[in-house]
């Protein structure tokens, strides 16, 4: 018997054929399938808001006999221990400190340098060659990361901003974050960072920059992610970890394929950029430098 794609792989390629109602199913699964290993048909039709007979649909469409066959993944992978569900933060917590010795954060380092192996597995290094040359042919870049994802914006348009100067991060400083979102329009770039539970206002920054003639550039978790659906360009990190939180190992070995790119076909703009940032940071003295002692 051939080995069967991964859930996430089946219902990524079957999504646009969906019905609404098994659409609806569909994302459910995909955002919180480790949850099917706990749950009875019922209990996860009643979470994703559909009948228990859609759930049985979905299955059937992704090629499983039934929902107990689609449930048998997700079971076989939290009986090997690779992630903890997606349960509340404190329960998540809660079981880990049920947990002894040096197992737990042995866990998580493998999983952390998963996450940074997805990076090259779930997207083409064509494809980050065009988020690249979208990002360097841009008017203007706004960079935006809320929640756990700001660190993420954070780092990106830092190092961005030592290759080119088109870069904006956008932030919720003083409850101006619809104000900046305002100012996003046509020859802009909105590059926007989110993972699941994805942060309500980003999403809905994403739409209010797409509705105002912007290109949407997605870094997430999720083909079917609230910011990816309609995005321009979508580029994918995992998150997994076996910790309360949601690792963002993942997005930020992502965002450092995506600087080196940039650095590799920005040509003699971003070594000229870079040259003139070193100088400023030299005139500056922005690095602490060992006094010299005299001979």
């Amino acid at each position: 018997m051939p080995t069967r794609d991964p859930v996430e792989t089946l219902i990524e390629r079957e999504f646009d054929a969906l019905s609404p109602e098994l659409q609806r199913a569909a994302r459910w699964v995909r955002s919180n399938g480790p949850v099917l290993a706990l749950r009875s048909m019922r209990s996860a039709a009643a979470q994703a808001g559909v009948s228990p007979a859609t759930m049985t649909r979905l299955a059937r469409r992704l090629g499983f006999d039934s929902f107990g066959a689609l449930r048998e993944p997700y079971v076989d992978r939290l009986a090997g221990g690779a992630t903890l569900p997606a349960l509340p933060y404190a329960r998540r917590a809660r079981a880990l400190q049920r947990r002894e010795g040096g197992e737990p954060l042995n866990q998580l380092t493998q999983l952390q340098a998963a996450n940074v192996a997805a990076v090259a597995r779930r997207n083409s290094t064509a494809a980050i060659e065009r988020v690249a040359d979208r990002l360097l042919r841009a008017e203007r870049v706004h960079f935006l990361g809320l929640r756990v994802c700001h660190g993420v914006a954070f780092q990106l348009h830092y190092a961005y901003g030592l290759l080119s100067r088109n870069g904006a991060l956008i932030t919720d400083l003083g409850g101006t974050l619809a104000d900046q979102v305002a100012q996003i329009g046509r020859g802009h770039v909105l590059l926007a960072i989110s993972q699941s539970p994805y942060t309500r206002a980003t999403v809905e920054s994403v739409r209010q920059a797409q509705a105002q003639g912007a290109s949407v550039i997605a870094l997430t978790d999720n083909a079917l992610s609230p910011i990816a659906r309609d995005a321009d360009h979508t580029l994918l990190f995992d998150t997994a970890s076996n910790s309360f939180f949601h690792s963002t190992t993942g997005a930020l070995a992502l965002v450092e394929c995506v600087l080196a790119a940039v650095s590799a076909r920005g040509g003699a703009a971003v070594l000229r950029r870079l040259r003139e940032r070193q100088r400023q940071l030299r005139i500056s003295r922005a690095y602490w430098e060992a006094p010299r002692t005299a001979n």
